[in-house]
Order: structure tokens, then C-alpha cells, then sequence
């Protein structure tokens, strides 16, 4: 099944744009190669209301979100993971409007830094945020008019969380699923094996419509999703085949694979590749001399 991805979005900056019933986007003026045209924020009810990924420190986003909550009160603040186009605002909308934040929890890596291992993410990682709430997977919490069931989707990070808009088939997708792009999943912060874990949670459930952190809806989600996976298989067989074919660093896998995307995107996909290659080498599919993560030199197991 061919991936299409759709890159046709208008963010609208400085204005709220009703994406669903009792539904506003909001999209931060913080576009980058990774976050597109920017963070999405979304107010959702009609007279008592919920945020969800409130954006990153910005006193224009700020702004554009209390003029879109209109004097209204927040009773919840959401916050799908905390990198830090994402999290950082919470605090001042907290401030602003007396609601409390609610996440998975405070920003952790997937596995322990090895010996020698730097974490290239720190600089994107909010480590400040701790929820006022942390939500187990499940946890259905009511506002005034609508029920929000957080679905905890690891992957993109280890407290990566999308929220389901209960009874309408709506999906806060965050990081996990975006219609403009595949999700970076990047170790130590994030695990190939949690990412497709959690995209078959995802594949499981019946939504209709996905409202990404990034870009526009996903509104085709099972065809979309399963597109998503195939896309990971046949990177995860790309990688294969490069080792097969004589590659035995990551540096010489992205210089082959990577070879027509852009070239500030290649760290990126340095760590892409480092993820399925934990992943290959847990399953026994691959062997490395060396720490992956660090001087891994990668040959076929067997």
C-alpha cells in the first residue's frame, strides 16, 4: 500500500479555524523542516473548555489561544508529550485560567543512556513539565459537554499520548500519526518497537477523523495507519538489505537510503535508522560490534 502524504495546509496564524463541532485549531508560528508550519493547539467544547497541547513558549500563541477561549473557563489542560513545541506554554495557560494539566507524565527516555551515549534530543525536551494529573491508558476524564479517553501511543517518545473525543470518532493524534509526514522516532527518547505497538493500538480503535500535532486531519485513519506501518516494514527491509549489501554504519545506510530527502533532515533519519536498528538487533535479525547507539558496527545475524 503507497503512503500519500498530504502537505496542503493553511495555519491560519493568529486565528482559531473550526476543524470539527465545538472543535478550534490553533497553529503556532514556529514552522521548522520537524514541525511543519507549526505546533497545532486545539480548544475543544463550547462553554466550559479543554486544551489540548497548549504549544511552545510564545507570547503570540498565548494570545491567539485566550482570545479563542473568549473569557470562557478551561477546566483541563492536555498535553500529549512534552517536547518542547508542545508543553512549555502550559504553564502560563495555567497561570491564565486556573486549570490544571494533565499528561502521561514528566519527560523520560525510552531505554537508559548507555556508557559514552549523549542524548542528541535534550536540546527538544521539555524537562520542566510535570502534569498536575497523570493519565493512565484508558483514563476517561469529563468536562462540561465532552469526555476525553487518553490512549497512551509510546513511540515518539516514552509519555507520548493521544486523546480520543468521546462519542464523535475523533482522534487528537499529536506526534503519533501526522498526514504531512511519518512521526521521527528517535532513541533514546523514542522505540521503533513502542511506535508500532502502538500504531496497531491505534489500527484497533474505529475513529474517523485524526487531528494531528502537525499539518491537517489524517481523514481516512485505518487506510492512512495501515499505510504508516507498511511504510516501517519496508524501511526496516531497506536497512536489512543495505547491511546485506555491504553497508555496516549508520552514516553509510542514510547516504543510500535518505539519498533524495533533505540533506538537514539527515540526523533525523540517522536516528530513524538507529531505531529499527535497536529493534533488528533485539529481534535477533541483525548483529552489531559495538553499542548501536554509539561505534555499532552492524553485519547480518547469523
Amino acid at each position: 500500500m503507497a503512503l500519500e502524504f498530504d502537505t496542503s495546509f493553511d495555519p491560519a496564524y493568529g486565528r482559531a479555524v473550526m476543524v470539527a463541532p465545538d472543535v478550534l485549531r490553533i497553529t503556532a508560528g514556529n514552522p521548522s523542516p520537524f514541525t511543519f508550519h507549526g505546533t497545532n493547539s486545539y480548544v475543544v467544547g463550547r462553554e466550559t473548555l479543554a486544551v489540548i497541547d497548549p504549544g511552545p513558549e510564545d507570547d503570540a500563541h498565548l494570545e491567539t489561544l485566550l482570545t479563542a477561549i473568549a473569557g470562557r473557563p478551561v477546566s483541563h489542560i492536555f498535553v500529549s508529550h512534552t517536547h518542547r513545541d508542545h508543553s512549555p506554554l502550559a504553564a502560563r495557560l495555567k497561570e491564565r485560567t486556573g486549570a490544571p494539566t494533565l499528561a502521561e507524565g514528566p519527560h523520560r527516555p525510552a531505554r537508559p543512556l548507555r556508557i559514552g551515549e549523549v542524548n542528541p534530543l535534550d536540546a527538544s525536551a521539555d524537562l520542566t513539565f510535570v502534569p498536575d494529573i497523570m493519565l493512565a491508558d484508558n483514563a476517561l476524564t469529563e468536562g462540561d459537554g465532552w469526555a476525553i479517553r487518553t490512549v497512551l501511543t509510546p513511540g515518539h517518545t516514552a509519555n507520548h499520548a493521544v486523546f480520543a473525543l468521546e462519542g464523535n470518532g475523533i482522534l487528537f493524534s499529536a506526534d503519533h500519526v501526522m498526514a504531512w509526514s511519518t512521526s521521527i522516532v528517535a532513541p533514546p527518547d523514542g522505540a521503533m518497537a513502542d511506535y508500532m505497538g502502538s500504531l496497531d493500538t491505534l489500527l484497533a480503535r474505529d475513529d474517523r477523523l485524526l487531528l494531528p500535532g502537525h499539518g491537517g486531519p489524517v481523514t481516512a485513519p485505518q487506510r492512512f495507519m495501515r499505510g504508516l506501518k507498511t511504510h516501517r516494514k519496508m524501511r526496516e527491509r531497506a536497512i536489512v538489505e543495505r547491511i546485506r549489501a555491504g553497508d555496516r554504519t549508520i552514516r553509510e545506510m542514510v547516504a543510500a537510503i535518505y539519498r533524495d530527502t533533505d540533506p538537514r533532515l539527515h540526523g533525523a533519519a540517522g536516528l530513524s535508522v538507529l531505531a529499527h536498528l535497536e529493534d533488528l538487533v533485539a529481534r535477533g535479525l541483525i548483529a552489531t560490534e559495538g553499542d548501536p547507539a554509539i561505534d555499532g558496527i552492524f553485519s547480518p545475524a547469523g
